[in-house]
């Protein structure tokens, strides 16, 4: 059960005054983020004209790296960022700087190869999630308990509809007896209620500047690191004594 930070994603430039973009501003970000309580990375790396590139993985995996040492560090394979198949996985075959884990949507059409290249890497996989067809096509995998977790990402933005969406997806892999972690993240105005589902059911989750900008109570944050202290402040204020559940496993929401 833990707070991940995702500090960038594929935001643009103007989305925030502190969104960090170059290798170096996302290494001293994250340290930020750490120290406020972070306890992994979701990095969107960018080229040096600022856009999303898989190639600048390894500049910048690095720079996080010396700046966090012990601290997991994940990045995306999303297919937008290339936009090409080919292009992706010659990226991801060419990265000398490995993350520890890198996410990968199942909505994606080349999702269950962009997987077995990262396993024949050693690098851990997030299933991304975001609809149940995602789910069903999941569990369809014979290999899809070999993955690091499983996200349950909802970008709808109507509470109640995305609520319906996260008890679908978590249906179908309660009937599917898929028991890997889970980290349970909203976008824009779903990021708090789902921050808070998440400390209820005891799964993990995520928040920063790739998700929403704002605080719990609608005010534009300053940086990454309040937005994870105040998301960090949730999950710590859960009862010593609290009822043991399935932690970080799969259940109905």
């Amino acid at each position: 059960m833990i707070v991940q930070a995702c500090i960038n994603g594929a935001r643009p430039r103007d989305f925030h005054p502190k969104l960090p973009l170059t290798a170096q501003a996302m290494a001293g970000d994250a340290a930020a983020c750490v120290a406020a309580g972070a306890a992994e990375l979701h990095i969107h790396p960018r080229g040096a004209d600022g856009r999303e590139s898989l190639a600048a993985v390894d500049a910048t995996v690095l720079a996080v790296r010396q700046a966090c040492p012990g601290t997991l560090i994940g990045v995306s394979t999303g297919a937008w960022i290339e936009n090409d198949v080919t292009r992706t996985r010659a990226a991801i075959a060419g990265w000398r700087e490995l993350p520890d884990y890198a996410s990968v949507n199942l909505s994606e059409a080349d999702a269950p190869a962009v997987m077995d290249l990262l396993r024949r890497r050693g690098v851990g996989i997030e299933a991304g999630l975001a609809t149940m067809q995602d789910a069903e096509r999941f569990v369809a995998l014979a290999d899809h308990g070999q993955v690091l977790r499983i996200l349950i990402e909802i970008d709808i933005q109507d509470l109640s509809a995305a609520l319906d969406e996260a008890h679908g997806i978590a249906a179908v892999l309660k009937r599917a007896e898929a028991r890997r972690p889970i980290l349970l993240h909203g976008v824009d105005a779903t990021v708090w209620p789902f921050v808070e589902l998440a400390h209820q059911k005891r799964w993990s989750t995520r928040v920063g500047l790739e998700d929403g900008k704002t605080l719990a109570d609608g005010t534009v944050a300053k940086d990454n690191a309040e937005i994870v202290a105040a998301a960090v402040a949730i999950f710590r204020s859960l009862p010593a004594k609290a009822r043991r559940v399935e932690t970080d496993s799969c259940g109905a929401l």
